[in-house]
């Protein structure tokens, strides 16, 4: 694309040479700069983006896009463009070299703390079953006609988040489900894209070494309901979703309400099972019964979501229920691990105080005999959830075992400290065992007939950072291995 074609919706300050220059890519990290790409600067919370110009020129770049304005140009072959902000420059070049890609797809937003990426593949199946073709871009990665792409983010950057759009036209992908994270809506990764449904999933404790607090928290989440076309569905039960419905009564999208106490769509009759759940779906299309093949009031709501999403959309009842029973695990997601033991081993991705808390409720309410807890806290973020976790763990566990989790720079021994001040009983059992993978095998040793295991923190990862470098780790590998070794004895 010619630069002149790509600045047309750009609002910058100064531009520094020629614009009749042939654009073939657009890139904000330097090491995958191309010939022609055009590279844009950004003040990252670690590192500047300025400071790897050179970099970029090196590999190719002939255009580069600033927010310094004392950058000097000394190379005439060399174009300079001036941006108030480079973070808000980066959608809207990356929205106008894919062709506005977003305007051609049915997007369905979802955000929230917990509830994201089960809620994105129980739609995908509803959407599937209903033959239409659908693509997902979340925390298990991007699915594009199912191919699978690896992602750093749970929502990528704008320019690549514009070409996995570009991707799914191409394929003749018609719906894309996104997870939006509360950081993708306040760094504008999302920002040019049009979303035609916003879906709230619930709010609690979390990223609040960047939010600062859960009002700030709650804000970034909002900005997804600011952007939607069509209809924005939230939880009815949720404190923040009730806050968010007083917020937005008064805006031009319409509010479709979902819950089990509350709710223009609820579910009643909920009845849980040891590796399923039930419910009476109530809508004023008519009422249906609907069994999940996963466990857990929290599955409940998901799934309320996917299902309001998809009345929404005009999906009939049928094909709703014959969709969400066709799911047997959302990889990471209460990931019953099949084994002949005479024990049950469970694999979550719950990494806050209130993930915690729901999965391991859920146990409790079908559990035989012992809770077995496996986890540790991340590094590098919010050091107040770690008591919290440690009690919450305390709480609804019969024995717990701290290890590390993505400890990243910090030391994981101090981690554990810190997760072991919310034990408040100095007389329950407990072990500290900072390499996960023997805390796992110790878990699976001291496991007693009917007892569950509960891992928890990883979910659907498959590596581990430790001492800031990325580590193959993926657990559900390791258990399985762990257990053919067990058996083998």
């Amino acid at each position: 694309m010619k630069l002149q074609k790509l600045i047309e919706d750009l609002d910058y300050i100064n531009i520094s040479g020629d614009l009749e220059k042939q654009i073939s890519g657009i890139e904000n990290n330097s090491k995958n700069v191309k010939e022609n790409f055009l590279f844009i600067a950004i003040k990252g919370f670690k590192l500047d983006g300025h400071d790897f110009i050179s970099d970029a020129l090196s590999r190719g770049s002939k255009v580069i896009v600033v927010e310094n304005n004392n950058f000097y140009n000394n190379r005439d072959d060399i174009t300079i463009i001036t941006v108030k902000n480079s973070r808000v420059a980066l959608p809207i070049l990356s929205n106008t070299f894919y062709n506005y890609p977003s305007t051609k797809l049915n997007i369905v937003g979802i955000t929230g703390t917990n509830g994201k990426t089960s809620t994105s593949y129980f739609l995908e199946s509803i959407f599937k079953n209903n033959q239409w073709k659908t693509g997902i871009i979340g925390t298990l990665g991007v699915k594009i006609d199912e191919k699978n792409y690896d992602i750093d983010k749970t929502t990528p950057e704008a320019n690549n988040l514009q070409m996995f759009l570009h991707k799914m036209l191409e394929k003749d992908i018609n719906h894309c489900i996104m997870e939006v994270s509360s950081h993708s809506l306040s760094l504008n990764r999302v920002n040019n894209i049009q979303f035609d449904i916003g879906i709230f999933t619930n709010l609690s404790e979390e990223h609040l070494d960047f939010h600062k607090s859960l009002n700030e928290y709650m804000n970034s989440k909002i900005k997804l309901f600011y952007m939607t076309d069509k209809l924005n569905i939230i939880n009815s039960d949720d404190e923040f979703g009730k806050k968010m419905i007083s917020k937005l009564k008064n805006f031009k999208t319409k509010i479709v309400t979902y819950g089990i106490n509350s709710g223009d769509i609820q579910a009643k009759n909920v009845i849980q099972m040891t590796r399923n759940i039930s419910f009476d779906l109530v809508t004023n299309l008519g009422n249906i019964n609907i069994k999940l093949n996963t466990p857990g009031i929290f599955n409940v709501y998901n799934a309320l979501a996917a299902i309001s999403c998809s009345i929404a959309l005009g999906i009939d009842l049928k094909t709703i229920k014959q969709g969400l029973e066709k799911i047997d695990n959302v990889k990471g997601r209460f990931q019953v691990i099949k084994s002949d033991e005479d024990f049950d081993i469970i694999i979550d991705f719950a990494h806050s105080p209130d993930g915690f808390k729901n999965v391991l409720k859920t146990v409790n309410e079908f559990a035989k005999a012992r809770i077995i807890t496996v986890f540790g806290c991340g590094g590098d973020r919010d050091k107040s959830k770690r008591p919290k976790m440690g009690k919450i763990a305390a709480k609804y566990s019969d024995i717990c075992i701290i290890t590390s989790d993505n400890s990243r720079s910090e030391d994981t021994k101090a981690i554990i400290e810190e997760i072991i001040q919310g034990i408040e009983d100095s007389s329950y059992e407990y072990f500290k065992i900072p390499d996960r993978k023997k805390a796992i095998k110790k878990a699976i040793e001291i496991a007693r007939p009917y007892d569950i295991i509960m891992i928890l923190g990883k979910g659907h990862e498959t590596y581990q950072i430790m001492n800031q470098k990325k580590i193959e780790f993926d657990e559900y590998k390791i258990v399985k291995d762990i257990l053919d070794n067990y058996r083998q004895k």
